[in-house]
Parts: structure tokens; C-alpha cells; sequence
């Protein structure tokens, strides 16, 4: 029976280029590559009623961005046509991918990296395995442990016609984006916005709406957006976390964040609406 195979090299995930140029998950009876008596070949939530399986390779892509054909399964048939194959980075798969496929994807990359950081009991020290698909237990104490959660929040805060967008410190390119961070444990979503904004800009808001949340695999996140009113008070950043931010109206807007970020969802509500 075929399945889809999520197949990971680092942070890149394995597709298969179709004749008319789009591209897929590998989907077929076996693994479409080698795999090792230790690779851990992990059973993912079926995705519309088809079994799905993920696991990670160690042979890095070539330059050309193609895994080297030694690592991959020759077809079967000399009548059968050379299934070509392309590692891309997992964020990048989203403008390529189905967004059923894009969003499975990130579950298994989560469920990867979870598998990855808990080889050891973080109580006794004891091997940890596997006792259902998404549990472990200590084989020495019997500790059990689930993939946990980075539950973050992020806000979209208007004044009139002008929106707060700021430029992170982590930000890899020139883009401004939303004000956003971690939930604290024994605070309610509500409190870490209110909290995310004073602190990082010195704000006060009010009229705090639930938007709308996003998985955020990167490597293991939630992210949780929200709409709010500015209330008052001057901008005083956070230099730690920002480097600027500015109140824009919809005619001189800076680089906004990729599509396929929550954030971006967020701005252009705003512009459509």
C-alpha cells in the first residue's frame, strides 16, 4: 500500500518533481531512499485516510539541491520513468507544496526534532522509547514524556488608520513585522499580549480580539494572533528584541513578512478590511 514519505536531511525536506513541474511528497510502498537498521521511521496522523511516514537521512543534498542518485532507490522497472527528487528547505516548501502537504510536513518535522531531544530520560538518565506514536517511556524509571509546545502570541496594534509594525533583532532579512513573543507560564493569552506589547514598545492597548492561531514548526511552535487598539503611551523599544519600529499607514508600508506567516495574515486583513 502506498503512503507519503516525509523524508528530512537537516532542516530540508525531500520532494518529488511531477512531469508538469509542480511538486509532491513521495508517495509510494517504500521508502525513496536507503534507510539504516537505526533510522527511526516515525507513523504520523494519516493525512485523508493515507498512512504517512516520516524520518531523517544523514547523506546532505548536492549543490544543485538534488540528493545524489546513489542514495536514492533505483525504479524497478527499466519502463518505468527516473522519479526525480529535490531536498528544500521546509519554509520554503510552503510556495512549492500543497498547503495540506506544507502543514503535514511541519508535524513531522516537529515530531523529528522532538524524537531527536529525547533520547535520554531528563529524570534518571535512563534510554527513552517509543510506547505510542507520539509517547516515550524511560526503559529504567518509567517516566513518560508527549511533544510539548512553544505557545507564542502575536499582535496586530492599530491607531486610526496606522499600523505598528517593527524590525526584529532575529530578523534574517529587511522585513518589519508584528510585535510577538512567548507566553509565561501562569499568564493567560490576553496577559502576554498586553505584557508583549508594553514591554517591547512601551504601549498600552486595549480591545484585545483573538485572530486566529497558526502551527509554527520552527522548530516546535503555536503561534496565537490577536488584533488590538493602541491606548496610549509614547514608543520606548526594547533594544534587546528591536531594532525599530514606526507607526505606517497603508500607502507607505516597509517589506512585510512571507505569506506564509500568521503575521502576514494579520497586515493584510488589515489592508483588505
Amino acid at each position: 500500500m502506498k503512503k507519503y514519505y516525509f523524508v528530512f536531511c537537516k532542516d530540508d525536506l525531500m520532494l518529488e518533481r511531477q512531469a508538469d513541474g509542480t511538486y509532491t511528497i513521495p508517495y509510494q510502498e517504500e521508502p525513496p531512499t536507503e534507510t539504516k537498521p537505526w533510522t527511526t521511521i516515525l507513523n504520523i496522523t494519516p493525512l485523508d485516510g493515507i498512512e504517512v511516514k516520516a524520518y531523517s537521512i544523514d547523506m546532505p543534498p548536492t549543490n544543485e539541491g538534488k540528493l545524489p542518485t546513489s542514495n536514492l532507490k533505483p525504479p524497478t522497472s527499466n519502463l518505468q520513468p527516473q522519479i526525480e527528487f529535490e531536498m528544500c528547505p521546509l519554509r520554503q516548501s510552503y510556495y512549492k507544496l500543497p498547503e495540506a502537504l506544507y502543514l503535514k510536513a511541519g508535524k513531522c518535522a516537529e515530531l523529528l526534532y522532538w524524537d531527536r531531544n529525547t533520547k535520554f530520560c531528563g529524570m534518571c538518565g535512563g534510554q527513552m522509547h517509543f510506547h505510542t506514536d507520539i509517547s516515550k517511556r524511560c526503559e529504567m524509571c518509567g517516566k513518560e514524556v508527549w511533544p510539548s509546545l512553544a505557545t507564542a502570541i502575536i499582535v496586530r496594534i492599530t491607531r486610526g488608520d496606522e499600523i505598528l509594525l517593527a524590525r526584529g533583532r532575529n530578523f534574517k532579512r529587511d522585513f518589519y513585522g508584528l510585535i510577538a513573543g512567548f507566553v509565561e507560564t501562569g499568564e493567560t493569552l490576553e496577559e502576554a499580549v498586553r505584557r508583549e506589547a508594553m514591554e517591547e514598545t512601551g504601549l498600552s492597548i486595549t480591545n484585545i480580539r483573538y485572530f486566529a492561531s497558526q502551527p509554527w514548526p520552527y522548530p516546535s511552535g503555536l503561534m496565537v494572533g490577536f488584533t488590538a487598539d493602541y491606548a496610549g503611551g509614547e514608543l520606548h523599544l526594547q533594544r534587546e528584541e528591536l531594532k525599530k519600529a514606526g507607526w505606517f499607514h497603508k500607502t507607505n508600508l516597509p517589506n512585510l513578512p512571507e505569506k506564509l506567516s500568521i503575521a502576514r495574515r494579520l497586515i493584510d486583513d488589515w489592508l483588505e478590511h
